[in-house]
């Protein structure tokens, strides 16, 4: 086979891979409720593929600069789910997302020029995710019905996810690793529920997983500060499967909480 077309099956076949992987994510969420769903889609369903992947191409100094990339990223996405959750309680889709994403893009623009070391980036989450949270406390239960997902429902995600993945891999070495994490980082899944959700089941009860994911974010913010710290000493291979653990130990964690607060 020759190199070019090497090249580029490989890359469409990590698209498919990381595509199928939000798909599953994804419809897990919305089948399981707002909390459930919001703990499963802050998984690290877009930014794991992308991150394993750039393993294969890149330098422990490059994944651990871009693991600080995502963690201002993480802060702006927290940023990005109160906007929407606040504005999607009384106006439509193409008002909330439009403008939620403005301020996403703006924040982050900030984040990036103002918190330059890993200290900087973890106390902004702290700070960041502090306000979120009692901000959106009030709207994260709300009951939501089931439907029944339809075929373009996946395409749409696979597209989205897949385009992510590969513009990833294709321009990473252009970006640099701060804008590769950024990017790898992507609000995808929550931009993509937003998308298809708010028609579904209305502003509010799509609000109630961003809500929650509020507090799904947190452990990523956790994860990617892991990530950054540990990817030198500690090779690469071992800090991503220790950023995988803190995130789907997090997760559980606030899922039993959860539940013993109820009962």
């Amino acid at each position: 086979m020759a190199p070019e077309i090497f090249y580029w099956f490989t890359i469409a076949l990590k698209m498919a891979i990381a595509a199928s992987v939000v798909i599953g994510a994804t419809v897990a969420a919305e089948r399981a409720g707002p909390l459930i769903g919001a703990l499963i889609a802050t998984l690290p369903v877009s930014a794991g593929p992308s991150y394993f992947f750039l393993a294969f191409e890149q330098d422990a100094a490059f994944i651990s600069q871009s693991a600080l990339g995502s963690l201002l990223l993480n802060a702006a996405t927290a940023i990005y789910a109160t906007t929407y959750v606040l504005l999607s309680q009384r106006h439509p889709f193409i008002v909330c997302v439009p403008t939620a994403m403005a301020v996403w893009l703006g924040s982050l623009y900030l984040f990036s020029r103002f918190a330059a070391s890993a200290n900087a980036a973890a106390l902004l989450n702290v700070a960041v995710f502090t306000i979120c949270f009692f901000l959106v406390r009030r709207y994260r239960d709300v009951r939501m019905p089931k439907i029944r997902l339809r075929w373009y429902d996946f395409a749409f995600r696979a597209g989205l996810v897949g385009l992510l993945v590969g513009i990833i891999l294709g321009l990473n070495k252009l970006m640099g690793p701060i804008f590769t994490g950024a990017l790898a980082a992507f609000p995808i899944v929550f931009t993509s529920m937003m998308l298809i959700l708010h028609q579904r089941y209305g502003g509010p009860a799509c609000a109630a997983v961003m809500a929650n994911g509020i507090t799904g974010l947190i452990g990523f913010g956790i994860a990617a500060y892991a990530l950054h710290v540990s990817a030198i000493p500690l090779g690469v291979p071992a800090a991503l499967t220790l950023a995988l653990c803190i995130t789907v130990a997090w997760n559980l964690g606030v899922f039993a909480l959860r539940r013993l607060r109820r009962a």
